[in-house]
């Protein structure tokens, strides 16, 4: 398909510079000072910028450096780093089939016994694609819970033995060495391997799953730099979750798996050529990332929902059957896994790698739902400003991080003020209870008594995992108010900075631990307002419901989050306070911004539609928004010209249009539309039908048609093979006539 946005780069750069000086200042005067420039005088080097003239020919060069320097002299965003500026570094997939003779006819020489195989195939990979997932999922959680311990071990008892000895601050450099060397080895991969492996990869994955070729984000790289470096990011205590980076790892393996083979490795298995199609191999990947909901929270139906929701745009009944069956195996499994790791083999009760634990004897009262409503309000603001703050932080990032160095000491940077962070409130806020007083727990004696622990201090040694499930299920008087305020403020700031850091980075569990000390605030707060203990009995409820809000407020995921939530709480009781919270968190929170993900995919400039077009396009027709001259090809070409086009453009796809010239509206047009042919077929036919006739011709054709070769694009090798019968070549020079048959779309 043709490029998304066909504007050559000097097009762009005034486009995005207009738009920025008429957004920042609302009158002419203003627009004009604000730029620096005279109107006159700007139209002037406009007009020579567009026509690629400036000064002595340097086809605008000197002109855009001149446009740079001042937009940073009046501290203006540059457009390429402008969220509102929409790149032209991405192509579009080709997800629909185009349905021609050529088509037609190869479809009906494929027998019944064809058709079967490759459905019972299809089956076949996703049964693999769950299996797999759950495998990774498994031995990242085993890794990580590993690492866990030996961090407690080690680091803790030197801090408990040196409130003895006054040696705390050997203790805390200790924690600080520790939790730097497991972030610096995930930032390393991130900011030195494959950067595209940073975050959670779900705005890259749902892009991905909406047509937008993003360059290696389903490649082996990616995959390894994600499940080895969200090992360190969560272990070395970074306010992040392995579930995210999970659905991105899916994702890999089920783009990998469909196509049996390894463009990283160069190695090709032979099997499952015919899934070697983007609208094949997308389906895959929707398999794959609904089996990382599934296994991050053993939710499988909330996995399916989640690849509708939020992923692919192309959806049909017989894939749901198949993603289904890909979600339930890997929570299977999971379970398998999880319950030999236990010691209990056969027990299925670990299906996911966060199990938030039953809520059963914690009822809530039909008067309870006034309160949830408030939550939920306050859930929408919350996540309107995380996302508010974290696209701020995002831009001072972009900014001034741009050389790797810089970008691999962030990370180390913030990983350091978190163990600050949890050792002056450990200090400040001494809430001391005994040893056991809460079951499952990493106690930490941090400035407390002897047998006695730091209720904060295990709030931020514990795994993310580990404290949501204590804030749900801890009994009344776990916490104080003032534990639970200080570790919200402090932790809600460091996940908002967070994410976005060079290393990969799950965004649920940072909102779900949020909201859990937020919803328990409220829940121990009640009975001190009402002064009625027995109806407010139950602080975990709330717990659970400020998580759904914050979450919802952040993510503003509707359907796919609650079913999630329900299935990781495995109680169908709380599915109408957890509905009502999130459908109000998130119409709170679309009045003041966007969810994370889109606001990320924004600042990535990838072209991805909207579900609804803006209201001010209704007044406008194709040709007014359409950069000119539209670059055609004719139905009957040079080779010449063709090889100019792919050469000086990268648009993925070119119309073709008749010979005769259309005069529509008393405007001349470029000719009545025939079809459109796609680069990746223009080079298979130059190399087949031309390169053996180019000896004496330009050495650049060589050299273009090995340049794309070599990156291995993905072909529709058998439409090819029979659409170069349709293609007809008469070689009388060196440069010959090239007649485009083309196919009837």
């Amino acid at each position: 398909m043709a490029e998304t946005t066909p504007l050559c780069t000097a097009d762009s750069l005034l486009e995005s510079y207009e738009v920025l000086s008429n957004a920042s200042h609302s009158s002419t005067d203003n627009a004009d000072s604000f730029t620096g420039l005279s109107r006159d005088r700007r139209d002037i080097q406009t007009r020579r910028l567009r026509q690629g003239r400036y000064g002595d020919g340097s086809s605008g060069a000197r002109m855009e450096g001149r446009l740079r320097k001042r937009r940073r002299a009046h501290g203006v965003e540059d457009p390429g780093m402008s969220y509102k500026v929409i790149s032209s570094n991405f192509e579009s997939l080709d997800y629909d089939i185009v349905e021609n003779d050529l088509y037609l006819c190869e479809q009906k020489s494929k027998t019944h016994g064809h058709h079967l195989k490759i459905a019972v195939a299809r089956w076949v990979v996703m049964f693999f694609i769950g299996a797999l997932t759950a495998a990774v999922a498994a031995a990242v959680d085993i890794t990580i819970d590993k690492l866990a311990d030996l961090k407690h071990d080690y680091v803790f008892q030197s801090i408990n033995n040196c409130m003895h000895h006054g040696c705390i601050a050997r203790s805390l450099g200790i924690w600080l060495g520790i939790s730097i060397a497991l972030v610096l080895g995930a930032a390393f991969l991130v900011v030195y391997i494959e950067p595209v492996a940073g975050g959670s990869g779900i705005p890259e994955i749902k892009c991905f799953l909406n047509g937008v070729k993003v360059p290696r984000v389903i490649r082996l790289r990616a995959f390894v730099a994600k499940v080895v470096g969200v090992v360190g990011s969560v272990a070395g205590g970074l306010p992040v979750g392995k579930e995210g980076p999970m659905i991105h790892a899916g994702a890999i393996i089920g783009g990998g798996i469909s196509q049996g083979r390894s463009e990283t490795l160069r190695k090709d298995a032979g099997i499952f050529s015919y899934f070697r199609l983007d609208h094949e191999k997308r389906d895959f990947v929707s398999g794959g990332a609904a089996a990382g909901v599934a296994a991050a929270f053993g939710a499988p139906i909330g996995g399916v929902l989640f690849a509708l929701e939020e992923g692919a745009s192309f959806w049909n009944q017989s894939l749901t059957w198949r993603i289904f069956f890909c979600s339930m195996t890997c929570s299977f499994v999971l379970n398998l896994i999880l319950s030999w790791y236990d010691g209990s083999i056969g027990e299925l009760s670990n299906p996911g790698l966060i199990n938030f634990g039953s809520f059963q004897g914690q009822p809530y009262l039909g008067y309870e739902l006034v309160v949830f409503v408030l939550m939920g309000i306050c859930g929408g603001l919350l996540g309107a400003l995380f996302n508010f703050i974290n696209f701020e932080v995002s831009k001072f990032r972009r900014r001034y991080t741009k050389y790797r160095p810089l970008s691999l000491l962030e990370p180390l940077l913030m990983v350091s003020i978190v163990v600050i962070a949890g050792m002056l409130l450990s200090f400040l806020i001494s809430e001391c209870h005994p040893y056991g007083f809460v079951p499952k727990i990493r106690p930490v004696q941090m400035f407390c008594p002897d047998g006695q622990y730091n209720a904060m201090a295990s709030l931020f040694v514990a795994t993310p995992e580990e404290s949501i499930r204590t804030l749900f299920h801890a009994q009344q008087g776990a916490y104080n108010l003032v534990t639970l305020g200080a570790f919200f403020c402090v932790y809600f700031l460091l996940a908002c900075c967070t994410y976005g850091l060079g290393v990969p980075t799950g965004l649920f569990v940072p909102c779900i631990l949020t909201g859990a000390a937020f919803g328990r605030f409220v829940g121990v707060l009640m009975p001190m307002i009402f002064d009625d203990g027995d109806a407010w009995s139950h602080s975990g409820k709330y717990a659970l419901i400020g998580a759904a809000a914050v979450l919802a407020g952040v993510l503003r995921m509707t359907i796919s989050l609650t079913v999630i939530m329900i299935e990781a709480t495995q109680d169908v009781a709380y599915g109408l306070p957890i509905m009502v919270v999130i459908m109000i968190a998130k119409l709170i929170g679309d009045i003041f911004n966007e969810g994370i993900y889109d606001i990320h995919i924004q600042m990535k400039s990838v072209p991805l539609l909207p579900w609804e077009p803006a209201e001010q396009t209704v007044n406008y027709s194709a040709p007014e928004i359409m950069s000119t001259p539209v670059k055609v090809l004719h139905y009957r070409e040079k080779v010449e010209r063709i090889c100019h086009l792919l050469l000086t453009t990268n648009h993925n796809g070119f119309p073709v249009v008749d010979e005769s010239e259309v005069t529509v509206s008393g405007q001349q047009t470029y000719g009545q539309f025939l079809g459109i042919i796609l680069r990746s077929q223009l080079i298979v036919l130059l190399r087949n039908k031309v390169s053996p006739y180019i000896s004496s011709c330009d050495h650049k054709l060589s050299s273009f048609v090995s340049r794309y070769l070599n990156q291995k694009i993905m072909l529709l090798s058998w439409v090819l093979l029979d659409f170069m019968a349709c293609v007809h070549l008469t070689f009388k020079t060196c440069i010959p006539d090239f007649h485009l048959y083309i196919l009837s779309m």
